[in-house]
């Protein structure tokens, strides 16, 4: 049986783990960059190191914004050549995507690093934390070339239908930068440039890489010197098609500016350490919730293609299932123990456990539904409804956390920053609800039509 019959025939639990479990290992080890990190520099160096990472973390959203516009923009256009069997049309536009990704990284490294200094001030740094962000920061904006490239054509090795091999791109920089860490922190006492020494050179070997990949004999797409000439065309139709996720994380990274400037203004240094906390946790429990909602994706595609529905629903029932029972874990160890979590990071500094313990409660109050909540947005970009699908994804992001980090601050000061991520988890998933509603009733209606 092929893989597309296998999508429309196989039990769908089965497809389920098998679609799910790859990506959710590397949306994990996506998470343990940004958490090692903050564990390894929080010990080292203290809460202000932790707070330097987190004024940074919008910078790095951005950069990876830009990765995101070419690297993926550029995949959709891969898989679609491929699969029309135009080998050399493909190889030519992995080809423009490199260029553009070399180019864009050594353009938003010089940016950056000539306002290094006025970019971390607007984005919430004290006079305290400055120095932490910006030595942390600078030696980041030298690597950005890596992190383009190992992030932006690892989603080539997917295209090519190698999710494996992609997945070992990312557990490969993952584990080198845990090994790293330690040893730049502790025993060379780098502070917080050993922190981004070790994640630039674990992108670095995670780019070199990809790069042996295509220059090898391993890969179906090779890169020619050729196809590297820029064709106006090409570029504009790759950043025609990342333009979506592009924007979505640019939002995301205005959001974490929002964040930082009020958990300052409202609650000082101490806030912004342990918010970064906080984020770090929310990242390692909401990164596995994506990666099933990536898995089953296709799953649904095919089969609402293919006008099973019994099997769409079932997929999408599963999908929510399993990650509710995954948020449903995470919710109760934040609970339980959210000071042997936040000492994690910090042991010493009483202060950030407690507030960060507090902020662990208070944030994660509604995290059950939040499974839910990003599962079912999916669902609609998986039947081919991307606008109802990013309309739902940023209500929860972005459409409401902003309004209530602006407005519930001013009532209700440090805990109103606090309160403003329930709040936006409780009514995302209340609209969700409603559409998913509305979306099953006509879903029902057209599988009575198919069986008549």
């Amino acid at each position: 049986m092929d893989n597309s019959r296998k999508l429309g025939e196989e039990k769908v639990s089965k497809l389920l783990m098998k679609f799910s479990i790859p990506a959710v290992v590397g949306m994990l080890v996506n998470a343990v960059y940004n958490l090692v990190d903050r564990i390894f520099i929080g010990n080292a160096v203290g809460s202000l190191g932790i707070a330097g990472t987190t004024i940074g973390f919008p910078v790095m959203m951005v950069m990876m914004a830009f990765g995101m516009l070419i690297g993926i923009g550029a995949t959709s256009l891969i898989s679609i050549k491929l699969g029309e069997q135009k080998k050399e049309e493909a190889e030519l536009i992995a080809g423009n995507a490199l260029v553009l990704l070399i180019a864009v990284s050594v353009l938003f490294s010089a940016a950056g690093l000539l306002f290094i200094t006025p970019i971390l001030t607007a984005f919430g740094a004290s006079e305290a934390v400055l120095p932490f962000a910006r030595d942390y920061m600078r030696i980041i904006l030298w690597g950005t070339v890596f992190s383009s490239i190992g992030f932006g054509m690892n989603n080539f090795i997917r295209a090519e239908g190698n999710p494996r091999i992609a997945m070992y791109t990312m557990l490969l920089g993952a584990v080198l930068n845990t090994i790293l860490d330690p040893i730049f922190l502790f025993v060379f006492r780098w502070g917080m440039s050993g922190a981004a020494f070790a994640t630039i050179l674990s992108q670095a070997v995670s780019a070199a890489w990809v790069l042996y990949y295509f220059l090898g004999g391993r890969s179906q797409l090779k890169l020619r010197f050729k196809n590297l000439k820029p064709q106006v065309p090409t570029v504009g139709k790759i950043t025609a098609l990342g333009l979506p996720p592009f924007a979505m994380q640019i939002a995301a990274g205005i959001l974490g500016v929002i964040m930082n400037r009020s958990l300052f203004t409202y609650g000082g240094d101490l806030a912004v350490s342990g918010m970064g906390v906080v984020m770090s946790v929310m990242t390692v429990l909401i990164m596995p919730v994506i990666g099933i909602s990536q898995g089953v994706q296709p799953i649904i595609g095919y089969n609402y293609g293919a006008r099973k529905f019994d099997r769409v629903k079932e997929a999408l029932k599963q999908g929510i299932l399993v990650a509710t029972v995954v948020v449903c874990f995470g919710f109760l160890v934040t609970m339980l123990i959210p000071e042997q979590l936040v000492a994690l990071f910090n042991r010493e500094d009483q202060e950030l456990i407690s507030f960060g313990a507090h902020a662990l409660r208070v944030f994660f109050a509604f995290l059950p539904i939040v499974g839910f909540q990003i599962i079912s947005a999916n669902y609609f970009q998986a039947v081919g409804k991307p606008k109802h699908s990013a309309f739902l994804s940023l209500s929860r992001q972005v459409l409401v956390l902003i309004p209530a980090l602006l407005i519930l601050p001013r009532f209700f000061a440090l805990e109103g920053v606090l309160m403003a991520g329930p709040l936006s988890d409780l009514i995302s998933s209340v609209i969700t609800g409603v559409w998913l509603f509305r979306e099953l009733k006509h879903l029902d209606a057209r599988h009575q039509e198919s069986c008549a």
